[in-house]
Formats: C-alpha cells, sequence, structure tokens
C-alpha cells in the first residue's frame, strides 16, 4: 500500500472515529441509549487508537506494547469496582488521562527545547497547567470520596486570593516561558506550581460539591487533551478533547443551576461548614420512628408511592432490595415513581446508575422538575439514604448554606419515611426539618436491611387497601 492510500485510511478512520465520539455523546444523554452510547465510543476509541498505531511516524512497537500491558493491569480491576465506588474510580480516570497529557506535553517540550516555537510553546504550556492541576485536584477529589481525606470543606482566610495568586504564577512561569523557551527549570517550576495549585483548587470542596466537581474535572481533562491535539497536530484529538471537555463543562453548568449555585462557589467557596450551635439544638428534637412492620403496613394502604434515592442507598447497596420493593407494591396495583435530584450522590447520574443496575423501568426514574409537582397528590414519600437534596431549609432558611438550591417536596407528601442510619447530617453538614415533622417517621438502620424487611413483611401477608 502506497503510502498516500495508507494516510487517506488513516485519515478516512480518524473521521469514522470523531462521527462515533459525536454519536456516543447524543446517545449518552439519555438511558435509554445509554449502553449504545458506550458500545459506540469504545469502538470510534479503538479505531483511533488503530488509526494511530499504522500511522507511518510510529516506528516502533515494543514501547507501546509495553505500556497497553500496563494500562490494562491498572484498568481492569478498576473496572470491576463495587458501583458505591464508582465516583472515586471516575475521578481516578480522569487523574490518569490528565497525567497522560501532561506526560506528553512535557516530553514534547524537551524533544524540542531549547528552539520552541512561541505559539507551540503556549499550547504545551496551557496543556501542562490543565494537565497538571486537573491531575492533583483529581487525586484529591477520590481522597475525598474515598474518606481517605476530610469530606468537609478545608478554608481559611484569603484562600481566594492566595489560590488566584498561585494560578497567576503559573501563568506568569508560562508566559516567560513563551519568551524564553530555554529557561527549563522554570518549565519544571511551572509543572510545580500547577500540581500545587489542582490542590488548592479541589481541598475547599465539600462533598455535596462532588458531583459537580466530578464533572468539572472532567471538563478540564477534556480541554487537556484537546490542547495536547494542537500539540501533537492530531485532529482526532483535538474532536474527541473538544467533545469531552466542552460536554463536562455544560454538565457542570448545569448541575449548578439545578444547586442554584456560581462556579466562583464551588471553585472557590466553602460550602458545607457546620453550623454547630444550631445543628446540636436540632438533634435534641424528638423524633417519630417507625419499625419494618409499620412502614409495610403504611406502603401496602397508599394508592400512589415517590422513592427518593440518595447516597445511602448507593453506601448500602440497596438498589436491587428497592427494586424487590417496586415490584411488590407494582403488583399491588400501587402506583410507584422514582424521584431524582441532579446532584443526589456523588456523581453525575449516580442514582440513574444505580437504579439502572437494578432494571427499574427507565420511564419511572423522573427528574426533579418532573416529580415536583406530583408530591402534593402523593400518599407515601419514602426517603432511602437522601439528606441535603430534600431539606426544606433550602427554602426558607437564609442563613443556611443550601439556601436556594431546588429540593425534592418530599415534605408536601401526606406521608414521609426516611431510612437513615442515623441523625448524622449530611454532607452540607446541616440539620434537617423534614425529620422533625409530623408526617415524617424515621427508618434506622441499614438501607439495604429495611427494605429487605419491608419486603418480606410486605411478602407475608397484607393487601392494597
Amino acid at each position: 500500500m502506497s503510502p498516500a492510500v495508507l494516510q487517506q485510511l488513516i485519515d478516512s478512520t480518524y473521521i469514522l472515529a470523531a462521527v462515533g465520539f459525536i454519536l456516543a455523546l447524543k446517545w449518552l444523554s439519555s438511558p435509554v441509549s445509554a449502553m449504545r452510547g458506550v458500545l459506540i465510543g469504545e469502538i470510534a476509541s479503538g479505531l483511533a487508537v488503530a488509526a494511530t498505531l499504522f500511522d507511518p511516524q510510529v516506528s516502533q512497537y515494543k514501547w507501546i506494547i509495553i505500556v497497553l500491558i500496563i494500562g490494562a493491569g491498572v484498568g481492569v480491576p478498576l473496572g470491576l469496582v463495587k458501583m458505591t465506588a464508582v465516583p472515586q474510580r471516575t475521578a481516578l480516570s480522569h487523574a490518569f488521562g490528565a497525567l497522560s497529557a501532561a506526560l506528553i506535553g512535557i516530553a514534547e517540550y524537551y524533544v524540542a527545547a531549547p528552539q520552541v516555537p512561541k505559539f507551540e510553546m503556549a499550547e504545551i504550556g496551557l496543556e501542562v497547567i490543565i494537565g497538571s492541576l486537573t491531575f492533583t485536584g483529581s487525586l484529591i477529589a477520590a481522597g475525598k470520596l474515598q474518606e481517605i481525606l476530610p469530606q468537609r470543606p478545608i478554608t481559611y482566610r484569603g484562600q481566594n486570593y492566595v489560590s488566584l495568586t498561585v494560578l497567576g504564577a503559573a501563568i506568569a512561569l508560562m508566559v516567560t516561558l513563551v519568551v524564553h523557551p530555554e529557561f527549563t527549570h522554570l518549565f519544571l517550576a511551572m509543572i510545580g506550581v500547577a500540581l500545587v495549585f489542582g490542590m488548592m483548587l479541589v481541598t475547599p470542596i465539600g462533598g455535596a460539591d462532588m458531583p459537580t466537581v466530578i464533572s468539572l474535572l472532567n471538563s478540564y481533562a477534556g480541554f487537556s487533551a484537546a490542547l495536547l491535539g494542537f500539540v501533537l497536530n492530531s485532529k482526532v484529538l483535538v474532536v474527541a478533547g473538544a467533545l469531552d471537555g466542552a460536554s463536562g463543562f455544560i454538565l457542570s453548568v448545569n448541575m449548578c443551576k439545578a444547586m442554584n449555585r456560581s462556579f466562583t462557589n464551588v471553585l472557590f467557596g466553602g460550602f458545607g461548614q457546620i453550623h454547630a450551635g444550631a445543628a446540636a439544638a436540632e438533634e435534641q428534637r424528638p423524633v417519630k420512628s417507625a419499625t419494618p412492620e409499620e412502614a409495610a403496613a403504611i406502603l401496602s394502604a397508599a394508592s400512589k408511592v415517590v422513592i427518593v434515592p440518595g447516597y445511602g442507598m448507593a453506601v448500602a447497596q440497596a438498589q436491587h432490595k428497592v427494586r424487590e420493593l417496586y415490584d411488590n407494591l407494582t403488583k399491588r396495583g400501587i402506583d410507584v415513581k422514582f424521584a431524582i435530584h441532579p446532584v443526589a450522590g456523588r456523581m453525575p447520574g449516580h442514582m440513574n446508575v444505580l437504579l439502572a443496575e437494578a432494571d427499574i423501568p427507565y420511564d419511572k426514574l423522573l427528574d426533579m422538575d418532573e416529580i415536583n409537582g406530583e408530591f402534593p397528590q402523593t400518599d407515601v414519600a419514602l426517603v432511602i439514604g437522601a439528606n441535603d437534596v430534600t431539606n426544606p431549609a433550602a427554602r426558607t432558611d437564609s442563613s443556611s448554606p443550601i439556601f436556594g438550591m431546588p429540593i425534592l417536596d418530599v415534605d408536601k407528601a401526606h406521608t414521609v419515611m426516611v431510612i437513615k442510619r442515623s441523625m448524622a447530617a449530611g454532607f452540607a453538614g446541616i440539620d434537617n426539618p423534614l425529620y422533625y415533622l409530623d408526617k415524617t417517621l424515621m427508618l434506622f438502620g441499614d438501607a439495604k436491611g429495611f427494605v429487605g424487611s419491608i419486603v418480606r413483611e410486605l411478602s407475608g401477608g397484607g393487601s392494597h387497601g
């Protein structure tokens, strides 16, 4: 095959891969077509890798094969983690992707130094800065999600000014390198400063904002890859990175709107700081509790039930028991739906993924805007491990750190039942007035165990009234 024909074949394959990436993004936007989106994305990625391996510039395959084996050795175990570990695994994926982009950019600099053209130096500098800060920021996020690091915001006076000064230093070093690319010591300093800024970027952010942070880090990793595509003159990498970066950015914007939060607050705010005095006062208030037998009797007498899943359901791996509950209630003629808050859990779409794993019908999963109007006509709202996304203080308490955040209106249901291990506060570190309403029953215990007990009670007798 002549070099010209081979190049045409490679370019055509890249175009097919780019189309595949676009279709994957389109299909991933709906649970119904998500599996198709994942499949076409994998095929497109495989085509792009295969086309690159046939590129005439690739002269030796030894190192490529070695790193592919190492990557597979790391990637396969990461792909087999439990569903509860998917958020931190996602953060690690962002870290690895950003690190690879940064390392390639670093290699490109040292190959061309000291005669690096100014425009290319600017591309390399931006790419390495974004890749480096995304790497350390993603590691911090993974540590928080794995609870190796404190989940609560770690803040101090004047942190915004310090963080922006560090970022400004990284950019100043990059600008200096554009003028003097031979200053290799400044290049190393730029990398170090960017790595430090990544840690400073995510450390002040609390657990309640983690879904948005994960989405934003994904965006950064995508933009880093797109910039690397410019450095390497790889059109398919530019397209893939731009799609990843833009979609992650748009998703982050939408999630911030859902939380009534600004990007400035998410990136630099101290969201989730504990109001200890208020929390302590609330915890002393009496609550009503119920047994699995009592909960089963209330559910069996209902006509309409809305189940609200949260991170507690994920931790307990209760989604399959929830499916059994759904099946049992549905067989009794009870209308059962699921209310999904856009930031429930610890990553975008966390609840949708868990419930889809349990084969709960997609048309029963309703987002906040669709379901909120139905709560006043709902007999029972069953909250499983959700806290801040059901907190009425977001509507009424202007001093609350979640004030203004749209919530699921579970307090408008006729009866509210909340499965929770204890009265401990959620990610935002504040108490939930919902728990003290006369209509609310607290079901204390592990979500999987408690739902399983309810199912056993329903299966053992009783009928829909």
